[in-house]
């Protein structure tokens, strides 16, 4: 019987899980989308929804506790400039779980982990932006002279 049981362990030890939700919980807030396992979304869903929460009112002691969970300036910045700014009228539900289908391979059920009202452009943060290939540099290297 699973009574009273908390959480998924998610067959890994305490101190992984952890290190599993903090990565992905920065991720999330770096990209807004993120695609993982259903099990792993399901977990992540209120800990990113208390973190925005605490995010919504601004003082210091909320933002040592955010960056004590998150241990990333930035995202405790995103938190605090972007989302909470986007979320001011909203009392709960500030993301959302989709299911995707199964992954090949394995047949693990796949899902993805979204905010709610998300800005498109967030998903291409890291990407290099793409040279037109009719404009090709002019620049080259300088020739070494050969012994």
């Amino acid at each position: 019987m699973r009574h009273k049981i908390g959480y998924r362990k998610l067959n890994r030890t305490g101190e992984h899980r952890k290190a599993l939700f903090q990565n992905m919980l920065n991720s999330l807030i770096k990209y807004e989308q993120i695609i993982t396992t259903l099990p792993k979304a399901k977990e992540l869903k209120p800990k990113i929804d208390k973190l925005i929460t605490l995010g919504k009112k601004a003082d210091l002691s909320r933002k040592k506790n955010l960056f004590s969970k998150l241990q990333n300036k930035n995202s405790v910045k995103k938190i605090y400039e972007i989302l909470s700014k986007r979320y001011v009228n909203r009392k709960g539900g500030y993301s959302r779980v989709l299911r995707v289908g199964f992954r090949t391979g394995d047949d693990a059920p796949m899902a993805v982990i979204e905010l709610v009202d998300r800005d498109p452009n967030a998903r291409k943060v890291d990407k290099p932006k793409k040279v037109d290939p009719t404009k090709k540099s002019k620049e080259t290297l300088p020739k070494v002279a050969s012994k």
